[in-house]
């Protein structure tokens, strides 16, 4: 199905045409936002070069019924600026993406992300290096997990580390989520991790501006980053270095007048410094999947706290249980060095939704709703 005008086809089409000359561009140091505002002319006067009749030749010829027989071969379905389902929240970009190539289709995209209603379903951004640590994977994992669970939607690049670590968190949540890459929505980027691209296909979405079959520039991953900033209503960084992506991704979400929250770390470690600059900075302190939702909805709501912990794995609710009934210390719930660091990394994993937290001298306590 295509609820995309042929104008938005064009210029998704033009975009990727000049993907390469909008690289060569970028090494110019010329600003990518401002080349991706400009009108179609004025973009092939701009990166069009030599190439610039030509292409505004094959670009005037351009038969669009292909492009949307390109998407129905790929499983994709697509959407313009000027059809019903295009996110609203797009929309306040000033080089907003003409069209978004959406696998898992543009209702169920409308569900987790609203639609063109603006004011629809919370969405969270999740995001930070790709380099991760053990347990910035953990904390990703558990804050997709609980935010899924209490309803809020997921947003992230489905690259390798924290991005793919949230994602894999909202599927084990209920699957709300959605994967923006900055290729084709049918082509898995990176291809480690295809199956995981299946699975966010099948229960949430994967979407991109880039025609079906589009092989990513450089420029396309600070690209792809705007649009998960402009999806969401907070972004969130877990582990990012001092030059991040993830850091785009902050900056712009905080030039849209959106929530920016980070995950604190240890001051020596390189993983942490992005995100310690951006709580010296003012960002929200993430703590957990509670700070998250305080910041995005207000106070949880009693079905929500119900909701979440009637999502518990087994294994999360009998270390919750464990704890309620007085077995508070890693020591009381483990006998072995392996259940001990199975044991721990479950209890982090249930502070971070909100469900315990630390007491003095080493003790949990199970947090009452």
């Amino acid at each position: 199905m295509s609820a995309a005008c042929d104008s938005c086809l064009r210029r998704s089409w033009l975009v990727a045409r000049l993907a390469g000359r909008i690289e060569l561009a970028r090494h110019e140091r010329r600003p990518l936002r401002e080349i991706l505002a400009l009108s179609n002319d004025r973009l092939l006067d701009g990166v069009g070069g030599d190439a610039r009749a030509r292409i505004a030749v094959e670009l005037e010829e351009l038969d669009t019924a292909e492009l949307r027989l390109a998407a129905d071969v790929a499983g994709l379905e697509v959407v313009c600026q000027h059809g019903a389902g295009y996110p609203a929240r797009l929309l306040d970009l000033a080089d907003a993406p003409a069209a978004l190539w959406i696998a898992g289709g543009c209702d169920r995209l409308s569900t987790l992300v609203g639609g063109d209603v603006e004011d629809g379903p919370r969405s969270v951004a999740v995001v930070g290096t790709r380099r991760a640590s053990a347990e910035g994977l953990e904390v990703a994992r558990a804050l997709g997990r609980g935010l899924a669970v209490a309803g809020v939607t997921v947003v992230s690049g489905m690259a390798l580390g924290i991005d793919s670590g949230a994602h894999a968190g909202a599927l084990e949540g209920g699957g709300r989520t959605v994967a923006v890459l900055a290729g084709g929505a049918d082509v898995p980027y990176p291809r480690t991790k295809a199956m995981l691209y299946a699975e966010i296909g099948g229960v949430g979405c994967v979407v991109s501006e880039m025609p079906p079959g589009m092989r990513p520039f450089a420029w396309c991953f600070p690209a792809r980053n705007r649009t998960i900033a402009a999806l969401s209503h907070m972004t969130v960084v877990v582990e990012a270095a001092s030059r991040s992506g993830s850091l785009i991704t902050a900056e712009l979400a905080a030039d849209l007048g959106r929530e920016v929250g980070a995950v604190p770390g240890a001051v020596l470690s390189w993983r942490a410094q992005g995100a310690n600059a951006l709580l010296r900075d003012g960002a929200t302190l993430v703590r957990g999947v509670r700070d998250v939702l305080d910041a995005v909805v207000g106070v949880v709501a009693e079905r929500e706290e119900m909701a979440r912990d009637l999502a518990l794995e087994p294994r999360l609710r009998d270390t919750l249980e464990a704890v309620s009934g007085g077995a508070d210390t890693v020591a009381a719930l483990a006998h072995t060095p392996g259940e001990a660091e199975r044991a721990l990394a479950t209890l982090t994993e249930l502070e971070l939704l909100g469900l315990v937290r630390r007491a003095p001298a080493g003790r949990y306590v199970a947090v009452t709703p």
